[in-house]
């Protein structure tokens, strides 16, 4: 955790000199408060263990893995999303929120025990060179990535622009596996997506909440207006959400100045209210589309045009993450991400494992020997934050722990023609513009 060896011993030292001054202290005053003097014995206990572990381990080790390691345990044994991100990590979560990094624009995961390519962003080294959805990368600059993590992965990815990586590649129906020798560019992750459809109907995809998505946003809708649509589609499946402040700025594109987009309350219950500012996109009919990978800001959105009524949800009920994570940087470069809060429709909804539930349940088609990914949500994970507004009785609890998640499987990717969600949004808009130009009766 620590930059240098220097620091970790001022920082053990500066915990043995508390834990003395504290006996000290019960010595002159002849009194602590219980509680207090339990914490910083808990500390002792640590600092003793990591002396003891530290001179007696068979091997020699590392002190800042091992300070890492304990930090990292403490958080895990909070809510799923509440995490210790080292240097590194608390990088790469920067990159992510504002938008751009250099590398060769691939999504990754890891699927079957394999490094697996979700996508190629488009107009990226890795789109132009022809790797494809479901290639698995078996090796990167030779170096074989079984049990590699997403971490280490996308360290050896990324790199300077102009500098060169080689990864190898395996894909479905291929005999052998073949090299890509790709050089690293300036990626811009586009999180706004937009296009006209039939009937004057506009498109717009978020595929996450970053720094400029709102001004993007704003922009794809001025060119959208300029091509005189007449109705709107917002896509927000599968998008894992991002900041709370850019889901705000969403929301006020579609909702007139001053409206309750979201509202959070921490530990303390205090209530804080977020609004609407600057609104200018109000006046056409408007669905939004959702699914089980709609998460977080997603949900803050999709929930506050559903709440007042501004527009339509379709789809399926969302991933459930209800909870607000605050970043803390620490003084070596590390973050800590820790869960301060839960969030709250306008009409006090909290969606932490519920999710939201669309207006029109629509479920996508999964085509025979079509590509798959099963349906987790936030009540499936452990250890996860309870629902504190929709109260499950005790038993009820206890029975749901005790089963096993539902495990759906869901396509990863369909085509415009092919997807049953986005066409049946589009069939419903074509209807809202027939009923409305019926004659009224006489």
């Amino acid at each position: 955790m620590f930059r240098n060896k220097t620091a970790s011993i001022v920082f053990f030292i500066t915990l043995i000199t508390v834990t003395a001054l504290l006996i000290g202290r019960e010595s002159l005053l002849g009194k602590v408060n219980p509680g207090e003097n339990e914490h910083y014995t808990k500390i002792k206990t640590f600092t003793e263990t990591l002396s003891i572990v530290k001179q007696n381990y068979v091997e020699e080790v590392d002190e800042k893995e091992l300070v890492n390691g304990a930090i990292k345990g403490m958080l895990n044994q909070l809510d799923p999303h509440s995490s210790f991100m080292p240097p590194e990590a608390f990088k790469e979560m920067q990159i992510d929120t504002k938008g751009e990094f250099s590398g060769l624009g691939i999504q990754i995961s890891i699927k079957d025990k394999m490094l697996t390519i979700i996508a190629p962003i488009e107009d990226t080294p890795a789109y132009k060179a022809g790797i494809k959805a479901g290639d698995m990368i078996i090796k990167i600059q030779g170096e074989l990535t079984k049990d590699i993590s997403i971490q280490d992965a996308v360290n050896k990815l990324r790199g300077p622009k102009g500098s060169s990586v080689t990864i190898t590649i395996l894909r479905e129906g291929w005999e052998k596996p073949k090299d890509f020798i790709l050089v690293r560019d300036v990626i811009q992750i586009k999180s706004v997506k937009h296009k006209v459809l039939d009937d004057k109907i506009g498109y717009v995809k978020l595929t996450q909440f970053q720094q400029r998505t709102a001004q993007d946003l704003e922009q794809a809708l001025n060119k959208l207006e300029n091509d005189n649509i007449k109705s709107l589609i917002l896509d927000l499946r599968n998008n894992p959400g991002g900041l709370l402040n850019g889901a705000v700025e969403v929301a006020s594109q579609f909702l007139p100045e001053g409206k309750l987009v979201v509202y959070i309350k921490g530990r303390s219950g205090d209530r804080q209210e977020f609004q609407t500012i600057n609104s200018k996109h109000v006046a056409y009919p408007m669905i939004v589309l959702v699914n089980e990978g709609s998460a977080s800001a997603s949900e803050i959105v999709a929930g506050a045009l559903q709440d007042w009524g501004r527009a339509v949800v379709i789809g399926m009920q969302t991933f459930g993450k209800g909870s607000v994570q605050t970043v803390i940087p620490l003084s070596d470069g590390s973050a800590l991400r820790l869960t301060t809060a839960r969030y709250y429709t306008p009409k006090d909804r909290s969606i932490q494992t519920t999710g939201i539930t669309p207006d029109i349940a629509v479920k996508p088609e999964v085509r025979e020997n079509g590509q798959t990914h099963p349906v987790i949500r936030e009540k499936d994970l452990k250890q996860h934050l309870k629902n504190d507004v929709t109260k499950e009785k005790e038993t009820e609890t206890k029975k749901e722990e005790k089963q096993e998640p539902e495990i759906l499987e869901t396509p990863v990717e369909t085509s415009e023609a092919n997807d049953i969600q986005l066409q049946r949004a589009i069939d419903l808009l074509k209807t809202w513009k027939v009923f409305k130009d019926l004659p009224k009766a006489g």
